[in-house]
């Protein structure tokens, strides 16, 4: 059984989920891209999740997000479901689109600084892998144009919904810069391209030193679906609950999440027991979510 997630209010995430079999079932492409924004503007508003950044890669996305309300994985689980659905529908395709083994990966970001550098890397992802030279030629939905806020309409797909369906035709994305020390969002914006661009001149460095070359955008557009990389496949690799950069918070990060584990495992046994009046730890998500009783969380104004 996996661990318990604590969904606390407020939070700040970075949500990685990858394709099944590592296949490039988000290759990017005119429908790919109209899909996903459409359908993560739609969710996003759904569950008052604030949208940071997001990269959209060939077989896999990362974002960075905050839940003000403590929605997290409701968002997730319309989210994902409804990109799997339109996505095989648009390939033709009936199988799992996401990676079954696992589920998608969910990383509390403890502190602005932390945020900042989950941003820079979700963006940099093309880059440090070698397939453009630069973010802005990824032909692929992400933020890198949106960091200073503004609002992109985006339409609803037409190959999946029906056209006199319920949903509304548009939605509003945008990307939301956190609030950090009173710096403006064009101030925001400035920092993260500077942190991008450094990216960018350091995978240039390595090249030149290795003579990796760059794939390319005209090979990244004609890939197969059913493509995948041809590096073997990471196993067994960290999935991270906590990001810090300062030792002393992640410490104290780490030790907040152990102690809820454990009085939600202590929570958990004696409701099995029959004892349906315990009361489960506040950040408990799924047990709320069937009625059973948790500590409040603060909804923070």
């Amino acid at each position: 059984m996996t661990q318990p997630r604590e969904i606390r209010p407020g939070r700040y995430y970075l949500v990685t989920r990858r394709c099944t079999q590592r296949q490039f079932l988000l290759r990017p492409s005119k429908v790919t891209n109209a899909v996903f924004e459409f359908l993560l503007a739609q969710s996003a508003k759904h569950f008052s999740i604030e949208v940071v950044a997001w990269m959209v890669m060939s077989n896999h996305y990362h974002a960075v997000v905050r839940d003000p309300l403590g929605r997290l994985p409701d968002f997730l689980e319309r989210f994902h479901s409804l990109i799997a659905r339109a996505m095989n529908a648009h390939w033709g395709r009936w199988e799992s689109f996401w990676n079954a083994s696992e589920q998608a990966c969910v990383t509390h970001l403890v502190t602005m600084d932390d945020v900042f550098d989950k941003v820079v890397y979700a963006l940099a992802n093309p880059v440090a892998d070698h397939l453009v030279a630069r973010v802005s030629d990824w032909p692929g939905s992400s933020a890198f144009r949106a960091l200073a806020g503004g609002t992109k309409v985006v339409e609803r797909p037409a190959h999946f919904f029906r056209k006199e369906g319920a949903v509304r035709r548009t939605a509003k994305l945008e990307a939301s810069p956190p609030s950090i020390g009173g710096e403006s969002a064009m101030e925001w914006a400035a920092r993260v391209r500077a942190a991008v661009k450094r990216e960018e001149d350091r995978a240039r460095a390595e090249r030149a030193k290795t003579g990796q070359p760059v794939l390319g955008k005209a090979a990244i557009l004609t890939a197969s679906f059913l493509d995948k990389p041809k590096t073997r496949a990471p196993r067994r690799t960290l999935r991270p609950n906590v990001a810090c950069k300062s030792p002393a918070l992640r410490a104290a990060a780490l030790l907040a999440l152990k102690a809820f584990r454990r009085a939600h495992s202590t929570a958990r046994d004696l409701f099995i027991q029959g004892v349906h009046d315990v009361v489960f730890p506040a950040g408990t998500w799924a047990m709320r979510r069937l009625g059973v009783l948790c500590e409040p969380d603060a909804v923070p104004t």
